[in-house]
């Protein structure tokens, strides 16, 4: 746990938060009035004391972390990472077979989960995790709110300023030592859609990031093509996929059979899109009114540290902007200050999808040689 509370010169153990105290207590208690009771050897003093609330209060809700065996070189190790109401936000943290002090915080957009980033077909072409690992940073894949492992909260409580909140959170305990690894001293945030616009609002409002890669990304929104990839929205407890497994009518996905014109551009394998299918996921739509802030001027004028915005030239929810790579980068550098060193790349026939586009390799080396060149130089 981060909050000590031995200052007390006692241990303090509560009905509320008898779940939250380190397992490495061996303490032996009762939960019969949920009065705070201080335990001192074997004696029991019975007290109500306003300093034993407030602590009781702290420790039941500050964001904790799961423990695990800390990730081995070349290995991964699956993470539960406590939010406050939200319940869990499960990601998992692979470490390169080579010692690094650089992690990539991964957590995909709306209608995706963590299979968006570490993707199981094909995953030496199509894992943009595998690829990072292979080239010596560590990374952390996360699954948002209400998708993959994480817990599935009330849609209305899934917020993109609630996932700002986590992924400031998670950067913080990156830097402290996640679920038993090494203190990161270089953290970047990767976002794809939404939670580009997530990783935009982390970075302007705490400042605690060491690079941004903004991928599926720009301030040149396609109306025309928005509009059409809404219209493929449905319910989930609609979808063949999710129903009857409790979704409330405030979660969404797309509909069976449209993620091949929503999400990709020519030339896709065909088992790409079916395993696209086979593992899409949902979003609330409550993240998209605050997550679209992060396009209106000035939010990402405020990002200090470099930063990478990467789209498909086929992607059907961005305008002229995302034709060629010099189009972009004249797009995009008015929203952008010289802190941030912008650096653009446009993959030729990719979709919004980047990660799973056919010459997705082309991407991966972009942003290689963005991160040794820029992020750690």
């Amino acid at each position: 746990m981060r909050n000590n509370v031995s200052d007390l010169g006692e241990v303090v153990a509560c009905c509320s938060v008898c779940k939250l105290i380190s397992p490495h207590q061996k303490i032996e208690r009762e939960c019969r009035t949920g009065i705070p009771v201080f335990l001192r050897g074997e004696i029991l003093v019975m007290r109500v004391s306003i300093r034993a609330i407030v602590v009781s209060f702290i420790l039941l809700f500050a964001p904790a972390v799961a423990h695990a065996d800390p990730a081995p070189p070349g290995g991964c190790t699956a993470v539960s990472f406590p939010q406050p109401l939200l319940g869990n936000l499960a990601a998992t943290l692979c470490m390169p077979t080579t010692a690094t002090n650089a992690v990539i915080v991964m957590m995909p957009g709306s209608n995706y989960n963590h299979t968006y980033w570490d993707f199981p077909y094909a995953p030496q072409t199509y894992s943009f995790r595998r690829a990072m690992n292979d080239a010596g940073y560590a990374t952390l894949v996360v699954d948002r709110f209400g998708t993959g492992a994480s817990s599935r909260p009330l849609s209305t409580l899934v917020t993109a300023t609630a996932s700002v909140v986590a992924l400031h959170n998670l950067v913080g305990a990156l830097r402290q030592g996640l679920a038993g690894s090494q203190p990161f001293g270089k953290v970047i945030t990767a976002g794809h859609s939404l939670s580009s616009g997530i990783a935009v609002n982390e970075a302007s409002a705490h400042h605690d990031v060491d690079g941004v890669l903004l991928t599926g990304f720009s301030h040149s929104l396609n109306l025309v093509g928005v509009t059409a990839v809404v219209a493929t929205y449905q319910p989930a407890a609609a979808d063949p996929k999710f129903a009857g497994k409790g979704y409330d009518p405030g979660y969404l996905t797309t509909r069976p059979g449209t993620r091949a014109f929503d999400f990709h551009g020519t030339g896709v394998d065909p088992q790409v899109i079916a395993t696209d299918e086979a593992t899409k996921d949902v979003f609330a739509l409550t993240e998209y009114p605050d997550g679209l802030t992060s396009t209106v001027p000035p939010i990402t004028n405020t990002i200090n540290v470099p930063v990478m915005v990467v789209n498909g030239s086929q992607d059907r929810l961005c305008l002229n902007a995302c034709a060629t790579t010099a189009a972009l980068q004249a797009a995009e550098a008015p929203f952008f200050s010289a802190a941030a060193r912008l650096r653009t790349f446009v993959l030729p026939g990719s979709g919004h999808s980047v990660n799973l586009a056919p010459n997705t390799a082309d991407y991966q080396a972009a942003v290689r040689d963005w991160l040794s060149s820029t992020v750690l130089h």
